[in-house]
């Protein structure tokens, strides 16, 4: 069956404290409504963001810059219910199921989204939940207690929460009040509602103190790189993903470009996934010559299989020459477009050795490298 989801992206951010949409503040350095986009791409088959009037323009150039790209995105009505209904009618005619999830809720996994399919096509439902944790009470609007409930029976909804998307749509149309959840409307509707495991970490935010909570939950990775190659005559010189023009080029297995050997080791020694020569040896002819932007996609990837977020990276280039000055802001852009992070987030520097060693002679160029990831 062909999944989709809605991820539902109205909130105002008042109660935050923020002055946009709340699902576009940075968790661990990303947008939430881009966690959650990770979360789901691999498990459903496309993705529609439903956000409020006038953003749209803000979630494509984030989508964007951080290499996601969704079915639609499209404005929502004047209330969830109204907004995931618009989401319905934007899917495509092969949707089977829908999940609706709300874009601040960032810690989803693809594990619980799983979940939810499953439940969907085995029992027509399937609505992420956790089990209540404390103990409680119903009281009046005096707040004096009228009893205690039994915790054992009570579950927290979180999304998402999918469902037939034919059941749906008919739900939408007998419904006769306004619901707070896609499984209070299918209640409603004389449908039965399956509650699936849902995570502890699936919050929602709503306060600043959620926001602060969860960037605590990220934990941040910090991995260095170092790379060196002699220069020789005969051979293109590529430097940042970048060629450069100069009379020599450097001398190696791969294109030898330093700047990207080091962030890749930067990087992948932040996720404890070893080294360059590990994943790509220099004995291999798969490798021989292969462009080292291709490689850093590579590892990019792996990364984001892994649930590692890049949070930034800072490559310094040592030569004394070529200068590198005007080819710098290319760097950038490449990096930044390889792994799928905007520009903000990537520094690239060259810098000289006074012509002291092997860089400040011109027998070869080094590069260093740190990356941080979060997870």
């Amino acid at each position: 069956m062909n999944a989709y989801v809605l991820i539902l992206c109205g909130g105002s951010g008042t109660r935050m404290g923020a002055d946009g949409n709340k699902t576009l503040l940075k968790v661990g350095g990303v947008p939430a409504v881009v966690r959650c986009f990770r979360a789901f791409q691999k498990a459903v088959k496309g993705i529609v963001l439903v956000t409020r009037a006038g953003d749209k323009e803000d979630f494509m150039e984030a989508m964007s810059s951080h290499g996601c790209t969704p079915l639609a995105v499209i404005t929502g009505g004047a209330d969830r219910q109204a907004s995931a209904l618009n989401g319905l009618m934007a899917l495509p005619t092969d949707a089977d199921i829908a999940l609706i999830h709300d874009g601040a809720r960032p810690f989803v996994t693809e594990k619980v989204v799983r979940r939810v399919i499953e439940s969907v096509e085995k029992y027509g439902s399937g609505v992420a939940a956790v089990p209540a944790r404390d103990t409680i009470k119903r009281a009046d609007a005096d707040g004096n207690v009228l009893e205690t409930l039994d915790r054992n029976a009570l579950w927290q909804m979180q999304t998402p929460q999918g469902f037939f998307v034919k059941d749906l749509l008919a739900a939408h149309a007998i419904a006769q009040a306004r619901y707070t959840d896609d499984a209070a409307l299918m209640e409603a509707a004389g449908h039965s509602v399956r509650l699936v495991q849902g995570s502890p970490d699936n919050i929602k935010l709503t306060s600043p103190e959620d926001l602060r909570m969860v960037n605590g939950m990220m934990t941040p990775r910090i991995g260095t790189g170092f790379d060196a190659h002699r220069l020789v005559e005969g051979r293109d010189l590529w430097l940042g993903g970048v060629k450069v023009p100069y009379e020599k080029g450097l001398l190696g297995h791969s294109d030898a470009d330093v700047a990207l050997h080091a962030l890749m080791d930067a990087l992948l020694g932040a996720a404890a996934m070893g080294d360059i020569g590990k994943l790509f040896p220099d004995k291999s002819p798969e490798y021989k010559d292969i462009s080292s932007v291709l490689l850093l996609r590579k590892v990019g990837k792996r990364l984001k299989d892994e649930g590692f977020t890049v949070g930034n990276v800072d490559v310094t280039i040592v030569c004394q020459a070529p200068r590198l000055s005007d080819y710098i802001p290319a760097m950038r852009e490449v990096i930044a477009y390889t792994l799928g992070i905007p520009q903000g987030q990537v520094s690239v520097k060259a810098t000289t050795t006074e012509h002291m060693g092997y860089e400040g002679s011109g027998e070869g160029i080094s590069a260093q490298a740190v990356a941080m990831l979060f997870q």
